[in-house]
């Protein structure tokens, strides 16, 4: 998912305009997760990158997007660049020691 939003709307108000955008993440997330795994894959990881208008989008963690949208609203920019890819994840063993 490579997608601009905006953080405006004319016929809502702009706190609803920020829910729809995390709804439609979380959709996309959970709708990426359903998706049968690969060969010798333990899980789906996501590659996130967050931009705030123009700005160059910054790597952040899955947990930190709505953060992230909440900041981009706080800043009062146009819009908001959010660039989610799903990879796949392994496991790694915790050492016995």
């Amino acid at each position: 998912m490579k997608k601009t939003f905006p953080l405006t709307a004319p016929n809502h108000q702009p706190a609803r305009v920020i829910e729809q955008i995390k709804s439609d993440i979380r959709k996309y997330l959970k709708r990426e997760r359903k998706k049968s795994l690969p060969e010798g894959v333990d899980f789906w990881d996501f590659n996130c990158k967050v931009g705030q208008g123009e700005a160059a989008p910054e790597t952040k963690h899955v947990e930190e997007l709505t953060a992230a949208i909440d900041q981009a609203a706080a800043s009062e920019s146009a819009s908001v660049y959010i660039e989610i890819l799903a990879t796949p994840g392994h496991r790694k063993s915790k050492d016995a020691g």
